[in-house]
C-alpha cells in the first residue's frame, strides 16, 4: 500500500492562509539579503510565538531557501513562526572557509531575535534549524563564538534556544569531520564538535546510516559529548538511507514528526501532531 504522507504534507501546508512574507534582514553591497517568513493563519503582531528559523543545505556552495519550506509551513499551522533564510554562498572558485555563510547565519539569527515584537515571535523561544551545510550554520549560531559580520549589533544574541538538524555538518576537523579541505587549521573557529559546552541549546539530530558523507560515529560521539556537558541531545539514526533523505516521504514526515514531538517537549506545541506518521515502508 502506498504511503499517503507526501498527500497529507501537501494538505497541511496548504491550510497555511498567509503567503510567506519577505523581510529584508541586512544589505551586502547592492544584493539585499531575505528572510522569507511563513506564519500561522491567526497570526497577530502582538503575539509571542516561538519561531524556527532554516537554513538550506548545499555544501556552502548552493541551495535555495525553498528547501524548508514544507517543515516551515506545517510548522505554522502548529502556531509557530518559520523564517527560512537566504543566505551568501562561497563564491565559485574560491576554496577557502564559509566566511560568508556564517557571518549571514549570525545577522539573521540577530534580526530575528531584534524584531520579534514586530513578527510576532518570543525572543526567548527562537530554534535554529538546517540540513548538511545548513546544519552546520545553524549548529554553529548555537556553539561557536566569533565570524561576525563587523556590521552586526553584538549587544543582540545570535544563540538559538534549540538546535533541530538534518544530516548537519558537526565536525569539521581532520578525523572523521567534513569542510576540512576548505577551514584546514582554523577548524576550530567552525567546527560545532569542537566548541560543545553546557550553554549548548538542546538539539535533536536526524542522520541516515547509509549517509557516505556524515558518518554515525562521528555523529555519536557529538551525541555523547553533548550529553556528558549536560546539554539535552538526541540522534535519530533512520536505517538504509544516505545523505539528504529528509528531503523526501517517507523520511520527511517522519522527521518532522519528530520534530514535532521534541518541541512539544519542551513546551513550544501543545497536543500531538497533526501530521500523521506514515506507515512504515
Amino acid at each position: 500500500m502506498k504511503s499517503v504522507a507526501p498527500l497529507l504534507l501537501c494538505l497541511t501546508a496548504l491550510t497555511v492562509a498567509r503567503a510567506a512574507d519577505t523581510v529584508i534582514y541586512k544589505t551586502v553591497g547592492d544584493r539585499q539579503m531575505k528572510l522569507l517568513v511563513d506564519k500561522p493563519a491567526d497570526w497577530q503582531a502582538t503575539d509571542q510565538r516561538p519561531a524556527v528559523v532554516f537554513f538550506f543545505g548545499g555544501g556552502w556552495v548552493g541551495g535555495t531557501p525553498g528547501q524548508f519550506e514544507p517543515q516551515s509551513q506545517y510548522l505554522a499551522t502548529r502556531g509557530l513562526v518559520g523564517v527560512r533564510v537566504e543566505y551568501r554562498v562561497i563564491p565559485r572558485g574560491d576554496a577557502g572557509p564559509p566566511t560568508v555563510c556564517c557571518n549571514d547565519a549570525k545577522s539573521a539569527l540577530r534580526y530575528v531575535r531584534a524584531h520579534a515584537a514586530e513578527l510576532g515571535i518570543d525572543p526567548a523561544r527562537i530554534a535554529a534549524a538546517g540540513g548538511s551545510a545548513g546544519g552546520h550554520l545553524a549548529a554553529f549560531t548555537g556553539l561557536v563564538d566569533g565570524i561576525d559580520d563587523p556590521a552586526d549589533d553584538l549587544t543582540v544574541s545570535c544563540r538559538p534556544a534549540v538546535l533541530l538538524l538534518f544530516n548537519p555538518v558537526l565536525n569539521n576537523g581532520p578525523d572523521g569531520g567534513w569542510g576540512y579541505q576548505r577551514v584546514g587549521a582554523r577548524y576550530r573557529e567552525f567546527s560545532p564538535a569542537h566548541n560543545v559546552s553546557k550553554a549548548a541549546p538542546p538539539t535533536i539530530i536526524f542522520l541516515g546510516d547509509d549517509d557516505k558523507l556524515i558518518p554515525v560515529a562521528t555523529m555519536k560521539s557529538f551525541e555523547a559529548d553533548m550529553q556528558a556537558a549536560g546539554v539535552r541531545c538526541e540522534l535519530h539514526v533512520y536505517p538504509g538511507v544516505g545523505h539528504g533523505f529528509f528531503n523526501r516521504d517517507p523520511h520527511r514526515t517522519q522527521t518532522l514528526v519528530e520534530v514535532d514531538q521534541f518541541l512539544a517537549s519542551l513546551g513550544w506545541l501543545t497536543g500531538p501532531p497533526t501530521l500523521p506518521e506514515p506507515p512504515a515502508g
